[in-house]
């Protein structure tokens, strides 16, 4: 069956007032009823409608109202549109998920609060499928089952698919705070502190530190003594 055409009520305006079909052939292809269009014919229905040129729009063609004028049993056919128009997005409600896989929402609700503690619970239960009692009954262990439960990835369970865990993901760091700097490691200064020029460090002396306090120097030694002192204690000998 033939869809209807765009404006179906103003299409049968101009139908009426500019082709001889008859009213039968009009509102089989306008989907109204024959009366309608005798009344829109006797001024008595649609009255302040502007007629809509269907061969304008793409919609009927002057050879096939020409072919119906001719033959009054054949009926209006649809032109096919040369431009494909994008399906309309459909509108995403609550996710429903299947009987089967519902007892492991549990195991996959406490795999998202291990894994992404970054999400935020109405992204849990988008993912999860699930109510807010539930969450927080598992975040809080007080469910029924939280020593049964085990950790599975919502993904692999078919709960939700990859490419909307990484929206979510990647949709709740973008809200986290920037995290506190790390303190350093292995006791060591962070650079800005052993980078950073002190106030106080006005003198030579401040910033390179006291010279080291010079060895005394040693007095000089006389040779002919030494050798003198020697030559006396062989002779003794």
């Amino acid at each position: 069956m033939n869809t209807a055409p765009l404006m179906p009520k103003a299409t049968a305006v101009w139908l009426v007032e500019n082709t001889s079909l008859t009213f039968d052939q009009i509102a089989s292809f306008c989907k109204l009823h024959p009366l309608e269009v005798k009344g829109i014919a006797d001024g008595e229905v649609a009255s302040g409608i502007k007629g809509h040129d269907p061969i304008t729009s793409g919609q009927l063609t002057r050879e096939e109202i020409a072919s119906c004028e001719k033959n009054q049993s054949r009926q209006l056919q649809l032109a096919q549109s040369k431009v494909r128009l994008p399906e309309a997005p459909r509108k995403r409600g609550a996710r429903y998920t299947p009987l089967s896989r519902r007892q492991d929402r549990p195991n996959a609700i406490l795999w998202l609060i291990r894994n992404h503690p970054e999400l935020k619970d109405a992204q849990i239960m988008r993912l999860a499928g699930t109510t807010k009692s539930t969450l927080q009954a598992i975040r809080n262990r007080t469910h029924w089952n939280s020593a049964a439960l085990v950790a599975a990835d919502p993904v692999t369970l078919g709960l939700c698919s990859q490419i909307d865990l990484d929206f979510e993901v990647n949709r709740a760091a973008k809200d986290r705070p920037h995290q506190v700097e790390a303190a350093p490691v292995d006791g060591l200064m962070p650079a800005e502190a052993t980078t950073r020029r002190h106030e106080e460090a006005r003198t030579e002396e401040d910033v390179f530190g006291a010279p080291s306090p010079r060895a005394p120097e040693e007095e000089e030694v006389d040779v002919d003594s030494v050798f003198a002192s020697l030559k006396g204690l062989r002779t003794k000998e």
